[in-house]
């Protein structure tokens, strides 16, 4: 058993790092654009008087890092080759690479080349692109994503509701089937993020099929702009801007040809890209308890209290050996993990490893926000300061304990698999 990266990989991670300090940090540091990202960033990058949206100023420049990591060859890595990326079945662009990828930009802080709090980073991650290639039909690829990634769409995802979160089952819009064949979509959706700038929505509605069963929810491809929807408000969160949206359906008209995926079968459409987003995910709150762990640990050394360094005490070194050795023996099943997704057909990942990939993400999620609070309690004073990046990467990774499946419902997850109730153990454990 080896566990050494492919050489291929940390040549890529050195060619991340070389573009990084010839073309964005250069991009960072140019017409104060470090505004963003020091202690003036939650006011530079919110329009405070705008319902909280990012300033326009603060999204042209990450369209302007993106243009450039896309001109390099980075933007794209994850995508397959038709689409101008490099995943390919000997792993390059797949599972394993992005996860170490993610966690090496992650582990350098806040920055240009990757800032979390929108998911942009010079390598891109595509959940919607990975849904409309797995359940699209020919003409729905051309429109959406080759839309999406020539900047002329832009896909928002509307799942959950005001009344229901984690219970997508019992979702309450719905969508009713005309005699010409149309659909006329009722309901509300909520958390519906980048509906600012969104020129496409993936609304999901039941079709058929009573409250709690899986089958019967269908999801649509509605253009913004179409009469009956509309952007109730924005929700201002911990982190701030916001684009979050609260949306509301009345009698919205589409299409039979807005269907995306089988009719009734929308929740595996909206479960297509939720593993790999998960370890990928993992990878970076990983990265960011690296960071703050380090930066705890050379803040200790040459801080000098009492007329020793912060180091010296028991009370400072525990907690973070407590730390850095969590990281260790995660990193570890996360690359485990995502090596064996590389090594399965992408739908076999659920029934197979769906455990592993929630252990990684709530586990990583939690231990992020520990890290971070850690850190501020060793930077004192700086620590809660927003000179210091700690309190933007609590507040951020604070998010994903909630998102992306809650920290209870992943658990419950695992159990299912441990317990047998589901996964792999199903049939041996039912005999008990």
């Amino acid at each position: 058993m080896n566990f050494d990266l492919p050489a291929g990989l940390t040549d890529y991670l050195a060619q991340l790092d070389s573009f990084i300090e010839r073309e964005i940090q250069p991009l960072q540091n140019q017409e104060d654009n470090n505004r963003f990202f020091d202690h003036r960033r939650e006011h530079s990058r919110t329009d405070w008087d705008n319902d909280g949206l990012p300033r326009e100023e603060w999204e042209d420049l990450l369209g302007e890092c993106t243009r450039r990591a896309d001109a390099a060859g980075f933007w794209r890595f994850s995508l397959p080759k038709e689409y101008g990326g490099q995943n390919e079945s000997s792993g390059r662009g797949a599972n394993l690479w992005m996860a170490v990828i993610r966690e090496h930009l992650a582990s350098k802080g806040l920055g240009l080349f990757n800032d979390l709090q929108n998911e942009h980073s010079i390598v891109g991650n595509f959940p919607d692109v990975v849904m409309v290639q797995h359940f699209g039909t020919a003409d729905q690829k051309r429109e959406l994503i080759e839309g999406r990634l020539q900047k002329k769409v832009r896909i928002t995802f509307g799942l959950t509701e005001p009344g229901h979160g984690s219970d997508a089952t019992h979702m309450e819009t719905h969508a009713a089937k005309q005699p010409d064949g149309s659909w006329l979509l009722n309901g509300a959706k909520m958390w519906q993020t980048g509906m600012h700038k969104a020129t496409n929505c993936f609304i999901f509605a039941r079709t058929s099929g009573s409250p709690g069963e899986a089958k019967g929810i269908t999801c649509f491809n509605v253009p913004r702009h179409t009469p009956g929807l509309r952007a109730e408000s924005y929700q201002w969160t911990l982190n701030m801007p916001t684009d979050h949206a609260t949306v509301s359906l009345t009698d919205v008209r589409v299409p039979s040809s807005a269907i995306i995926g089988p009719l009734g079968g929308g929740l595996a459409v909206a479960q297509a890209f939720v593993h790999e987003n998960r370890i990928r995910q993992a990878a970076s709150s990983l990265g960011a308890a690296v960071y703050c762990v380090e930066q705890s640990v050379a803040y200790a050394r040459a801080r000098r209290p009492f007329g020793k360094p912060l180091a010296a005490n028991q009370a400072i070194q525990f907690p973070l050996v407590e730390l850095a050795t969590q990281c260790e023996m995660l990193r570890l099943l996360i690359r485990k993990t995502a090596a064996d997704m590389d090594r399965m057909d992408h739908v076999e990942v659920e029934s197979k490893l769906g455990d592993k990939v929630s252990m990684c993400n709530y586990w990583a999620n939690r231990l992020c926000t520990e890290a971070a609070d850690r850190a501020i309690q060793v930077h004192g004073g700086w620590g809660y300061s927003r000179h210091c990046q700690f309190e933007h990467i609590w507040r951020h990774h604070r998010r994903y304990r909630i998102t992306e499946g809650s920290e209870e419902i992943q658990m419950r997850k695992i159990a299912g698999y441990l317990f047998g109730f589901m996964g792999p153990r199903k049939e041996s454990l039912s005999k008990l």
